[in-house]
């Protein structure tokens, strides 16, 4: 039973993965990929949602309630995925970031959604199993509700099958979305979405460290860098460019969420040795050695531009090699 899980982060937050379920079905099995795949994706969302809010006042922020729905109409058996997140219907909470307008409005993992600003999921278009395209025109129309209204209604029957019905107000995030893969190991951004796969080695470090490697990402999609090089061409230079700006934007973006900015050092120093391809590295990048000191010097510099509350204000003082 495949699934393929097109899921996103209401607002500002969004994933996108494909999962798989145990060769040999059962429902203890299937019960406990989920409550797995839950716990990697609510890690992943919890450091994007902290980057993005934590950010919000220098980027061009949305609202954003930190949810992120599943629907069993992603998978090849949709009965069998109901039935392991104890649901009747297709729509529910994937995970809730904590602290977020969604988690203190109640929702919950696997809270079944019943209704979003007014409509029924019950009255959604039927689509094939495996269809991913139905769940994300649910979070596009969350996200319109939010950008227009600042809110968006849910109606949902949580634990015991209570029901429950909240008007849930944004708060601001830069809009990146994030998103776990479930094959591959790498680290990419496409210009609006961070994308993290579920073995990439940054995963087995401590939360700072792997905030620093999603960071490194994040900064590509804050500096706007896929249109940068679609401007002035993906020669091997202009993208070493753009890699060496987003090295040196992790450190700011991780003060601003909260996160230790020689993190970002930290990061290169563990992940570089085993990780940087030696002779075979690309020559898009740097060596992890210069990476590392890359960063290291930008923290030095920024270190008496950092606010007394720790803010640092990337869009004023933050030195662009891309242009905007």
């Amino acid at each position: 039973m495949a699934r393929v899980a097109a899921r996103s982060m209401a607002g500002a937050i969004a994933a996108l993965a494909l999962a798989s379920a145990p060769a040999v079905a059962s429902p203890q099995a299937d019960r406990a990929g989920l409550v797995r795949l839950q716990a990697e994706d609510l890690r992943l969302q919890s450091i994007g949602w902290r980057l993005a809010t934590g950010n919000a006042a220098y980027c061009d922020a949305r609202p954003a309630i930190g949810l992120l729905l599943q629907d069993m109409a992603n998978y090849t058996e949709p009965a069998r995925m109901r039935a392991a997140a104890g649901i009747a219907g297709d729509i529910a909470v994937q995970v809730v970031v904590p602290g977020s307008p969604a988690a203190r409005a109640g929702l919950d993992a696997n809270a079944e959604i019943l209704a979003i600003d007014g409509r029924s999921m019950a009255d959604l278009p039927p689509v094939k199993a495996g269809d991913w395209q139905r769940l994300t025109a649910l979070h596009d129309g969350i996200d319109a509700a939010l950008a227009a209204n600042g809110k968006v209604r849910i109606a949902w029957r949580g634990a015991e099958g209570r029901l429950r019905e909240e008007t849930i107000a944004g708060v601001p995030a830069c809009p990146s979305r994030f998103e776990l893969l479930d094959s591959g190991g790498r680290a990419v951004a496409d210009g609006k979405r961070v994308l993290i796969g579920r073995k990439f080695a940054g995963f087995e470090y401590g939360e700072d460290e792997i905030a620093a490697a999603i960071a490194h990402e994040f900064a590509h999609n804050l500096l706007s860098h896929k249109l940068w090089l679609r401007k002035v061409g993906r020669k091997q230079k202009n993208i070493r460019t753009s890699e060496r700006e987003a090295d040196r934007m992790m450190p700011w973006l991780l003060a601003n969420a909260g996160y230790d900015p020689q993190a970002a050092v930290r990061f290169f120093e563990r992940w570089g040795p085993g990780n940087d391809g030696w002779i075979f590295r690309a020559r898009t990048h740097d060596g992890w050695d210069e990476r590392a000191e890359g960063v290291a010097a930008e923290i030095e510099g920024m270190q008496s531009l950092v606010q007394p509350g720790g803010q640092a204000d990337w869009r004023r003082h933050f030195r662009r090699e891309t242009g905007s």
